[in-house]
């Protein structure tokens, strides 16, 4: 059965302070504590979505509408799949036959209801050969919430997360359907000037957006392209 689609927006709860523990350290209290006091985290319980960063999926469609009854999607990134859930629910893939959703992550996953997801290495030739196999025709929305094991070093990072989203745009250009969107995770600074111009010529238009549900002290944000050209 097909959980009713939210459009809640999270409320701010009292602020949990926790007792000294000596077995914690401080930055385990301090990750601990911004857990017991984040309201999306709190929704995605009450909600069940396996992550609140099923919310920065749903704000994003609900501000540029690149989710719909009976598409096929690709979740790259997926796990541990609050956009997978998110995209099966708004496609409709449990009751729409021609609606698809994909998801692969490096760690495993567990089954999701109404999508296909699998363990793998995006970056290998076999896994997108596995993509395309399962996919069974073109994508309408390729997703990818991917990022590479942050280092602390703000020039490495940006490094390694631009070589992934230009590693999904290379796949999109060759899956997606006239028409389709992509949508992936950047940090602070946005889309290094090269990779955006190949965007705005495959797209019909090309953004970068911070939705709500993305912590305010994260670099993170996403450049969404919407109305591929094919």
């Amino acid at each position: 059965m097909e959980k009713t689609m939210t459009t809640k927006t999270p409320t701010r709860r009292l602020k949990v302070k926790l007792a000294s523990n000596k077995k914690r350290t401080n930055s385990q209290r301090a990750w601990l504590e911004r857990q017991l006091n984040d309201p999306y985290v709190h929704q995605a319980k009450a909600d069940g979505y396996r992550s609140r960063a099923a919310y920065k999926l749903i704000e994003i469609d609900q501000k540029y509408r690149i989710l719909k009854a009976g598409q096929k999607v690709i979740d790259l990134g997926a796990c541990p799949g609050g956009w997978t859930q998110v995209a099966v629910e708004r496609v409709k893939s449990q009751t729409n036959e021609k609606a698809k959703v994909i998801g692969v992550d490096l760690t495993e996953m567990s089954e999701i209801p109404g999508a296909t997801v699998f363990q793998g290495d995006f970056t290998e030739d076999s896994t997108q050969e596995r993509l395309i196999d399962l996919l069974d025709g073109k994508a309408n929305v390729i997703l990818s919430d991917m990022a590479a094991p942050a280092c602390g070093m703000t020039d490495v990072d940006h490094i390694r997360i631009m070589a992934l989203i230009e590693e999904a745009f290379n796949f999109a250009e060759n899956v997606l359907a006239p028409g389709g969107a992509f949508v992936a995770k950047v940090l602070r600074g946005g889309t290094e000037a090269d990779l955006l111009k190949r965007l705005k010529t495959a797209f019909q238009k090309v953004t970068h957006f911070k939705p709500p549900a993305s912590r305010k002290d994260s670099a993170e944000m996403y450049v969404v392209g919407i109305g591929f050209r094919g």
